[in-house]
């Protein structure tokens, strides 16, 4: 049986991400070695050593580095990603962002500086998958 590729950075995450549940609201400097997976709030800082998924009720606030992101839900601060950079049609960004590689969807808001090192333009996209999707999992 052969394997489906996948192409999403969420279908790819591999290991078990660190879980922020729906409701969940953190205060402070948060870090993890592999992805995390944020349904919830935070306001403070991150390092995040894997893949951020922000569903479409996340709200973080803060200075992010990780390696690679997902976003569906609101992010205000400074967002830094040393692979792709995915946002999704729900998004809302008030932020400056650095990312290799970037790809917008449709429909999300993006407002701020945006930096691409990967020497790519940026990719616009139709969200072929209900924004709630990253939820469903």
């Amino acid at each position: 049986m052969t394997e489906t590729r996948k192409r999403r950075l969420l279908d790819r995450m591999g290991v078990a991400p660190t879980y922020v549940a729906a409701g969940c609201r953190l205060t402070g400097d948060l870090e993890t070695e592999g992805p995390l997976l944020l349904c919830g709030s935070v306001r403070g800082d991150g390092r995040v050593g894997g893949a951020l998924s922000l569903t479409v009720e996340a709200h973080w606030e803060g200075e992010v580095h990780a390696a690679a992101a997902v976003v569906a839900g609101r992010f205000s601060g400074r967002l830094v990603i040393a692979g792709k950079l995915e946002i999704g049609s729900s998004a809302v960004i008030h932020a400056a962002i650095v990312a290799h590689a970037v790809a917008i969807a449709r429909g999300a808001v993006v407002d701020g500086d945006m930096t691409v090192t990967g020497g790519q333009p940026v990719v616009h996209f139709d969200e072929k998958r209900h924004p709630g999707h990253e939820t469903n999992r």
